[in-house]
């Protein structure tokens, strides 16, 4: 048995007369690496870091800089500038031009087109950064960049040709020759030490030079795509002879014909000249950075549960397979019989097994699937975790039947030996979710009770839960939840009413994790239900962690800058006051705003201590808020399907008042002699409505983008078309429920109005009117709970470009922000416990 992992070299048999046939796509002529992605977000967030420590810590880099110039004298500085910084520069020059040379002396002109494009792109946004922190960047920004040289001019913010050089080093492939790297690093690094001796440039544009460069190439190779190396058909039966196994021929298998698991490499059957057939598995980087992304993210989000679910190379894949081959079998289990696993050169491994004639289970028919089948497939599970050997993939496509019925285990390399009892457990969740989805959850908890004991079924309960399961189970998970929800749709609607015209009666069916844990339960009623924690962090926390610092680092930049005590000194209470009332005429307004779409006959009073116990819902962009609204409804006896409408016609309505405020709103401020578009200003407006219109441009040009907003648009808003239809009859409740939409808008400006006034400034009412409802909108949309941060941050900056001084916006905002937001917790908190108390929630 040829077992060893090694090149496959050896000597060359003598080729058969005929050309090895083969049945495969050419492959692509390049293919994206997400590594050059995460190398280029990278890169990009050491530009920010690096022009954040310039704002804050110039003094630092300054003193880095004088330093270097006080250690030379003026002569030394003549003597560095005339006789190191002019050659350094050249050869700064001449490194780049040379090794293009050998490049297409080499005819490998596609890597130097590569390098160029980076150079040109390098060069644009060098001169951009330029322009934008000689004209707009806070001046220690521009300090840290720039400074005056010996001769009076100041230097380029980006220092010299740095970024563009780097750039194409880094396109081309330069920096994996040692030598042509060695030389332009050499080069750069003195050159950049003669020009800080000589006063010429500063540290932090050295650096900016250099990231600029590295980002803008890595963006430029994910952009283009890397070369395609990827063997093929044609070329693997020549590596399998020279591995000393005599192919004939070779042809990719498609998903119907496939004997191996989809995702695990690219499989090919072969054929030998004695007629006998081999499976050869090839997996290249083309195919592994299709995954290194979703790998990536699956280990930021969960927490480290053995050795085996970490980043691999190439080499350490093909080891992982060899390992886990050779224990699966010493387990006692079926696999296919490993003949070899080779390197076929630098970016490519394969695994030579033995041919079996088998399908996958995905492959067979309902009536195929019996219970020896089944008993098969855990018996052969049952195996491996006697020898603590888990699989971490027990998916339909790792699961071959043959034609006796027996089954084989594929699939192995992302497995564990020694592995604990959590990875064990998430095997058997993972397959009695494979299974239910193909024969019911019945047939597979039956039949893993029958092999595995009840006790080892029920102790896979806590890892019952999406996470745990493969990335195809829970994309099925989904599209199955999708069609139930359709179906509550539809029968809501009346589209599926019965021909008699009767009422519709929808009984909802659970999702398959409850079905099988209600199956688990019926065998042990004490088996532990509660999901096991495995998440390290939420995809909602960390974007609400990310959003939250961004906004928090800007208020507190702003903050440091306010003198509280001579505000509060000064601030007039009166107004404060005044601007409490219009903070609880809100709520008033919310509940209005809710009633009047609402059919169904709610008391006043409960629906206005609903609207403050909301305020003690923290979420993002009022999700709490809908929530306990629908809540409340349902427990209003307003049935489920009616609830949701109802909430989602008053915040599609509320949507659409917002809307027409800020038109009406606009054109009034349009007639007025104010400062909110001048042409001082103008600049900003236009190139903050252009990014939004670019981000909704580029929303909309992706098909995934665009369909999945339009599906959760449609979700919210399915049944809300009917229930307006429903309203038209009742136009009281239509003028009830725009009219607190109204008065809620009209309360939220009066009190910004106040508190403006408070601290003593007036703009107008329709001018902050403006300014008030784009900057909510704007704030909004940070997915931080209530809008902490990002609310705060829009309404200053919109209430600046309105013609306040910042600090008194700022100000204004927080005061603000305490009585409708911070101030109302308490008594939010109260008015939830008491509707929790009277089951109201």
């Amino acid at each position: 048995m040829k077992t060893a992992v090694r090149p496959a070299e050896g000597p060359r048999p003598e080729a058969p007369a005929e050309r090895p046939g083969a049945d495969e796509p050419l492959p692509v002529a390049r293919f994206r690496r997400p590594a050059d992605l995460l190398r280029f977000a990278l890169g990009v967030s050491g530009i920010g870091l690096l022009l954040i420590v310039a704002w804050v810590a110039q003094a630092t880099t300054s003193g880095v800089e004088h330093d270097v110039s006080r250690s030379t004298t003026a002569h030394a500085s003549r003597l560095l500038n005339g006789f190191v910084g002019l050659p350094t520069t050249l050869a700064v020059l001449l490194v780049p031009l040379l090794f293009t040379v050998e490049r297409l002396l080499r005819r490998d002109g596609a890597r130097v087109a590569d390098g160029v494009l980076a150079a040109a792109f390098a060069q644009v946004v060098s001169l951009s950064t330029g322009l934008w922190v000689t004209a707009y960047a806070p001046l220690s920004v521009h300090d840290a960049l720039t400074r005056a040289a010996p001769v009076g001019s100041i230097p380029d913010p980006v220092h010299g040709c740095a970024a563009p050089v780097v750039a194409f080093m880094t396109a081309a492939g330069m920096a994996r020759r040692p030598h042509w790297r060695a030389a332009l690093w050499a080069a750069l690094g003195v050159n950049a030490f003669a020009m800080l001796a000589g006063g010429h440039t500063t540290l932090s544009s050295v650096v900016l030079a250099v990231l600029i460069g590295w980002s803008v190439g890595r963006g430029t190779l994910y952009a283009v795509g890397a070369p395609s190396v990827r063997p093929t058909a044609l070329s693997l039966p020549a590596a399998l002879r020279r591995a000393g196994f005599p192919a004939v021929a070779a042809w990719q298998l498609d998903g119907e014909r496939g004997s191996l698991p989809a995702g695990r490499g690219r499989s090919y059957r072969v054929t030998c000249k004695d007629g006998s057939l081999l499976d050869v598995t090839v997996v290249d980087r083309e195919q592994q950075a299709h995954a290194v992304m979703h790998h990536a993210w699956r280990q930021l989000l969960m927490r480290p549960l053995g050795e085996g679910g970490g980043l691999r190379s190439l080499r350490q894949r093909l080891e992982q397979e060899t390992l886990m081959s050779y224990a699966a079998d010493a387990a006692g289990a079926r696999t296919p019989r490993l003949l070899g696993a080779f390197e076929l050169g630098p970016d490519a491994v394969m695994l030579v097994q033995e041919h079996v004639e088998a399908r996958a289970l995905d492959l067979l028919a309902d009536e195929e699937i019996d219970d020896a089948v089944l008993d098969e497939v855990w018996e052969q599970v049952r195996m491996l975790h006697t020898r603590r050997v888990a699989h971490r993939r027990l998916t339909g496509d790792a699961l071959l039947v043959d034609g006796a019925g027996s089954v084989l285990v594929t699939g192995l390399g992302r497995g564990e030996i020694a592995a604990g009892d959590i990875l064990l457990r998430m095997d058997t969740a993972q397959l009695l979710t494979t299974l239910a989805l193909r024969v019911g959850p019945e047939r597979s908890v039956a039949s893993a009770t029958r092999v595995l004991g009840p006790d080892a079924v029920a102790g896979s309960l806590p890892m019952l839960q999406p996470i745990a399961l493969s990335r195809c189970t829970r994309a099925t998970l989904r599209r199955l939840a999708k069609q139930r929800a359709e179906q509550e749709r539809q029968a809501l609607s009346g589209k599926t009413a019965p021909a008699d015209g009767g009422p519709v009666e929808f009984v909802p069916e659970d999702d398959p994790l409850a079905r099988i844990r209600r199956q688990v339960l019926l065998v042990r009623p004490q088996a532990p239900v509660a999901p096991a924690r495995l998440e390290r962090i939420r995809p909602r926390t960390l974007l609400t962690l990310v959003g939250g610092v961004a906004v928090g680092c800007y208020l507190l930049s702003q903050l440091v800058t306010l003198d509280f005590g001579a505000l509060i000194e000064q601030a007039n209470w009166t107004w404060a006051v005044l601007a409490l009332v219009f903070s609880a005429l809100t709520y008033a307004g919310a509940a209005l705003s809710l009633l009047g779409f609402v059919p169904e006959r709610i008391p006043f009073g409960r629906t206005v201590l609903a609207q403050l116990a909301s305020s003690f819902a923290l979420a993002p962009a009022a999700v709490g808020g809908i929530a306990l609204n629908t809540r409340f409804l349902q427990r209003n006896k307003v049935r489920p399907g009616f609830a949701v409408a109802s909430v989602g016609a008053s915040q599609l309505a509320s949507a659409v008042g917002h809307v027409v405020l800020l038109l009406v709103f606009g054109c009034i401020t349009g007639t007025q002699d104010t400062t909110l578009l001048s042409p001082s200003k103008a600049t900003t407006v236009i190139g903050g409505l252009g990014a939004a219109t670019v981000v909704a441009a580029a929303i909309a040009a992706v098909p995934r983008l665009r369909r999945s907003i339009a599906v959760r648009v449609r979700a919210l808003f399915s049944g809300v078309v009917p229930r307006l239809l429903d309203l038209l009859q009742q136009p009281a409740k239509l003028v009830t429920g725009f009219g607190g939409i109204l008065l809620l808008n009209l309360s939220y400006i009066a009190c910004l109005d106040a508190s403006v006034r408070a601290f003593g400034h007036s703009i107008g009412f329709a001018p902050l009117a403006f300014a008030y409802l784009v900057g909510s909108a704007a704030g909004s949309a940070v997915p931080t709970p209530g809008g902490i941060g990002g609310v705060e941050t829009a309404l200053a900056s919109a209430l600046t470009l309105a013609g306040l001084p910042a600090a008194t916006a700022f100000s204004a905002v927080l005061l603000h922000r305490l009585l409708t937001f911070w101030l109302p917790l308490l008594p939010g908190w109260a008015a939830f416990s008491y509707l929790i108390r009277k089951e109201l929630l």
